[in-house]
């Protein structure tokens, strides 16, 4: 794989509707995005690996992202009937997980390093076994991008894009 145009394209293979290359150095490490995850608004505060308390420090996370130059932002976008479609926002967010899965299994042979981030952290269990036990799956966990200090809304506006929810690798 060795160009922006062959990510682009291997994404929306996998079922993804949009999809760009990512300048890392464009990411952001707000602690102020960091503490939204603690003021009440997410359900995984506390109960995921990928989320705070349990994922690594702004700067760890910071120190580890500058490793990499590129990334690849990706979306699913779902048909509303109008703004309360609970339903159809579920489904998206299904999808957008299942073209996830899809993409990382394509791409972790050839980027054995990646640093995979998605809204709302990782889903790869039902049911984390943060904090009672390890997890199953360290090399499989995907971080919140709020929880790194990023926020996904803003990131993506900022490429001309809009969600409800989307993830990134």
């Amino acid at each position: 794989m060795s160009g922006c145009d062959d990510l682009i394209t291997l994404a929306k293979s996998c079922g993804f509707t949009e999809a760009s290359c990512l300048d890392v150095s464009t990411l952001e490490f707000l602690p102020e995005v960091r503490e939204m995850c603690a003021s009440g608004k997410c359900e995984k505060f506390g109960r995921s690996w990928s989320c705070p308390p349990a994922a690594p420090s702004l700067e760890n996370m910071r120190d580890t992202v500058k490793k990499y130059s590129k990334g690849l932002i990706v979306q699913t976008v779902g048909q509303l009937e109008d703004s309360y479609d609970y339903e159809a926002m579920m489904d998206a967010a299904k999808n957008q997980i299942e073209n996830f899965g899809r993409l990382w299994d394509v791409l972790e042979p050839l980027y054995p390093d990646l640093y995979p981030m998605s809204t709302g952290g990782c889903s790869k269990c039902k049911q984390c076994t943060y904090p009672d036990s390890p997890c199953r799956f360290p090399r499989r966990m995907a971080y919140s991008m709020e929880a790194c200090g990023s926020s996904s809304v803003r990131f993506a506006r900022t490429m001309g894009r809009s969600i409800i929810t989307g993830q990134t690798l």
